[in-house]
């Protein structure tokens, strides 16, 4: 008998126990916690919102994702890029005539493009209209066109772009004064941190999607060796968010929504920004400079692996190991060599190549830099200090054609069978400038410059910049003269 009570005041016990155990917890997963709201006043508060205010800080007095989405909507805008229609010259596919009565590659004809549009995102960083993009947002536009979240539309011009981060900054003018987003810490987002993207999916004005950082310090290879280091979140990314702001809880911008990665061109799960400790330093640049003052050591190398630990044995498994140091570069000058691994800048540790880049990339040439390496499994530091790509700490200056001193026209059809060339520019004018001084005259024609066909004056403008951002600033041109004799001229971009 006494069994047979205890028996069943357990089973009473436990029911007891699982009751309330089940009410508690169907309590927290219905939603609604009391929270004192006022002077003796209770209000229930849904479980999503007490979450969302541990995240951000109830004494930062953000309570939601709303407040960051209101901060920074007004602060996004629209931009649409035109590329007006133009005369080109195609090469249509050789047919039978051309077999039998031609040179059996096809005729050419004088084609007019039609005009291209391209619609993108970008963010207002000042009160006076300085607003910044994607590269790829803006490249070859002829027209740029802002419009704001009140809908009024602005005409914009071109600050400055740089290929090499997919940036670029622009202009507008407004008679009031602009809404714009406080620049944030990218690199204190943690992962798991929420954050929004707010930008112009699909020319839909004013789209804010949430997410969380998923990664840090991506790299993917799209921007073709230039700088990647970004950041990864699940807030959707869909074409016409380029450009737009990856913002924290607090409506601070922390990113410059960029690429995304798809097997459908639409999202797919997630999404990648340009992060500020790269965008503050470019944007800088851009405006006091009109290009980038990129720092950079002079090496090649790699982000290290397990594998390649295991082949080389250097000790660890992450880091950069540098497979080649770069003549006369600031690598070489500071005593970094070949088998190095690079695992730590000004006391903050390296663990791949991206990393690295991230933190270079707010350096200027001329800053010095102490550098922890491994040399055969030994920590070393080795004070370096930054150059250009060109190898000096001089600043880097924007140039355009002005600098050449000349102008130019692509040869007509008669020209090209004259001389029996495809493509070619033909030298109009020469004035004070690199050309006078290389020599080069009216009637030249331009036909390769640095082993680049030339077709137009946009072929010319993009190997005068290419030129002035590598290590060799040389124009090596190829050419005819007027008589049709061959020439070639070097045209150095720096005195």
């Amino acid at each position: 008998m006494k069994k047979t009570f205890r028996k069943l005041f357990f089973c009473a016990t436990v029911v007891v126990v699982s009751a309330v155990v089940a009410g508690a917890t169907a309590y927290a997963v219905s939603g609604s916690v009391s929270v004192k709201a006022g002077e003796g006043v209770e209000e229930e508060k849904p479980l999503i919102t007490r979450l969302a205010s541990f995240v951000s800080g109830e004494d930062g007095g953000y309570t939601d994702l709303t407040y960051a989405a209101e901060k920074s909507v007004h602060a996004v805008v629209h931009i649409k890029s035109t590329q007006n229609s133009r005369i080109k010259t195609v090469r249509r596919a050789p047919d039978i005539y051309d077999f039998f009565f031609g040179d059996g590659t096809g005729r050419e004809q004088t084609v007019r493009t039609q005009p291209r549009v391209g619609f993108g995102s970008g963010v207002i960083l000042s009160a006076d209209g300085y607003i910044v993009t994607n590269n790829h947002v803006i490249a070859d536009a002829d027209e740029i066109t802002v419009t704001l979240n009140d809908n009024r539309t602005l005409a914009a011009r071109l600050v400055g772009a740089d290929e090499n981060t997919d940036l670029a900054l622009i202009k507008i003018e407004s008679d009031s004064t602009l809404e714009y987003l406080t620049i944030g810490d990218s690199e204190s987002l943690k992962i798991g941190e929420w954050v929004l993207a707010v930008g112009n999916p699909f020319n839909l004005t004013s789209t804010v999607t949430a997410g969380i950082v998923s990664a840090k310090a991506r790299s993917l290879g799209v921007y073709n060796g230039g700088i990647e280091s970004f950041i990864q979140t699940d807030a959707a990314i869909n074409q016409g968010n380029s450009g737009g702001a990856l913002v924290n809880v607090r409506g601070e911008l922390v990113g410059v929504n960029s690429v995304l990665t798809s097997p459908t061109g639409s999202y797919a799960g997630y999404g990648f920004a340009i992060p500020t400790s790269i965008v503050t330093k470019v944007v800088s640049d851009l405006k006091e400079y009109g290009t980038v003052q990129r720092a950079v050591l002079g090496i090649k190398g790699g982000t290290v692996t397990a594998e390649l630990d295991k082949e080389k044995d250097l000790g660890t498994v992450d880091g950069v190991y540098v497979s080649e140091v770069l003549p006369d570069g600031a690598a070489q000058t500071a005593g970094v060599e070949a088998g190095d691994v690079i695992i730590g800048l000004n006391d903050r540790r390296v663990k791949s190549m991206a990393e690295m880049q991230e933190m270079l990339a707010a350096y200027l040439p001329g800053d010095v830099v102490t550098l922890k390496v491994l040399r055969n499994k030994k920590e070393k530091k080795i004070d370096i200090e930054l150059k250009n790509v060109q190898g000096n700490t001089d600043v880097v200056k924007n140039i355009d054609l002005d600098i050449l001193g000349a102008d130019f026209k692509e040869l007509d059809a008669n020209e090209k069978r004259q001389y029996k060339l495809s493509a070619g520019l033909k030298v109009t004018s020469v004035k004070k400038g690199l050309f006078d001084d290389a020599g080069i005259d009216k009637g030249f024609i331009i036909v390769k410059v640095n082993g680049v066909a030339m077709r137009s004056a946009d072929d010319l403008y993009k190997a005068v910049k290419q030129a002035n951002a590598s290590s060799d600033p040389v124009l090596f041109i190829s050419g005819l003269t007027p008589s049709g004799r061959k020439a070639y001229y070097s045209v150095g971009l720096t005195k």
